[in-house]
């Protein structure tokens, strides 16, 4: 790496670390204001308050980083112009996209980084975080026992849960419902048990004291009772695809799953017919969010190359200006995603083409017309 390269990248090292420790100390402390009631009301002590902030880091890092990044860069192409460097700099010949190689390279590094952080390191944070809050707060509880369940196995199965313990991973009251794939207004089969228990070893549900009817096209019912029975036993059922990890995972955030987790949640649910936009969505976005870092150092460079002197709150402005865009596009992109009117893919990566688009257009006029 030249002496400039080395030069450029201290300086934005510099101004990041600045900006991800501002952030943050914001972040905590509106938090903070925010919350202080509810810690006082359950009668946190300081000890606990610091211990769920330090679960909340992670999950906030993985917010501010991209507006940390955007900062620097905007901080930094705005001092090299203060102090008349960058008029140096295009003397020598230097272009303005030589001049940003540094810093991309350094966003691609963290990039690669942040996939595994926020795929890996934030849900186990954000879980921990979230049990804290089950545990101290009264938040977010997931019921041991869960009341009336019905679920759309597949497209043409439905079960029905009257009592579910997941404790001993076993249902009570259960009743599966199977129409006829053509007509999934005609049920042709319907099995009921008085409880269902998950056998570890076989994986697959156990019925007890199951009772079978059939229905046909004469309206006569023909009836079967058996006193156990494994789902596989059952021609007419064959495979439940609902496991006890994915009732358990059906009650849990997004932000606790780890994004292997949620892959293997989404695939169980695409192989039993059932539509996963949302979850999609959330998938895609984990891999999709963290090249932001890349997306908003071009934007900053690109609206800070200018020889208009520009103070610090000016950029710090326009590193929050451009973030709640960025957020507020993320967001309503994912609300079409999740109704499933866009992609998946496309939602999780819209916002990151558009910008990326915008600040190649800007940064290539910047070249062409000067600054």
């Amino acid at each position: 790496m030249k002496i400039l390269d080395k030069y450029i990248l201290k300086q934005f090292l510099r101004n990041f670390l600045f900006g991800i420790l501002s952030f943050l100390l914001i972040f905590i402390l509106v938090d903070l204001f925010e919350n202080l009631d509810k810690f006082i009301d359950n009668n946190l002590t300081k000890q606990l308050i610091f211990l769920y902030y330090l679960y909340f880091i992670p999950e906030i890092l993985k917010l501010i980083t991209p507006v940390g990044m955007l900062m620097a860069s905007l901080f930094t192409t705005s001092r090299f112009n203060t102090y008349s460097e960058m008029t140096a700099i295009n003397s020598s010949g230097i272009s303005i996209y030589r001049y940003s190689l540094s810093m991309i390279v350094f966003a691609v590094i963290l990039t690669l980084f942040s996939l595994y952080f926020n795929g890996w390191i934030v849900p186990k944070s954000n879980s921990a975080k979230l049990n804290f809050e089950r545990s101290y707060m009264n938040k977010n509880k997931i019921p041991g026992s869960i009341q009336n369940l019905h679920i759309q196995d597949t497209e043409n199965h439905i079960i029905s849960i009257g009592n579910y313990n997941e404790t001993d991973k076993s249902g009570y009251n259960v009743s599966v419902q199977i129409f006829d794939s053509l007509n999934l207004s005609k049920l042709n089969y319907r099995f009921d048990a008085k409880n269902m228990k998950w056998d570890s070893i076989k994986n697959e549900w156990k019925l007890f004291g199951v009772s079978k009817r059939e229905f046909d096209s004469t309206l006569s019912v023909k009836y079967a009772y058996f006193d156990t029975a494994y789902i596989s036993y059952l021609p007419e059922i064959n495979r439940i695809y609902v496991s006890p990890s994915q009732l358990r995972k059906k009650q849990l955030k997004p932000d606790e799953l780890l994004i292997s987790d949620l892959k293997e949640y989404i695939d169980s649910m695409e192989e039993s017919g059932l539509n996963v936009s949302k979850a999609k969505v959330d998938y895609y976005s984990k891999i999709s969010f963290p090249f932001a870092n890349i997306i908003v150092i071009l934007f900053g460079i690109s609206i800070s190359s200018n020889r208009r002197k520009s103070g610090t709150a000016i950029q710090f402005g326009i590193s929050i200006l451009v973030t709640f865009v960025y957020l507020g596009f993320l967001k309503v992109s994912q609300t079409f995603g999740y109704s499933g009117d866009i992609n998946p893919v496309l939602t999780a990566w819209l916002a990151n083409i558009i910008f990326l688009i915008v600040a190649l257009l800007n940064l290539v006029r910047v070249s062409i017309f000067g600054r």
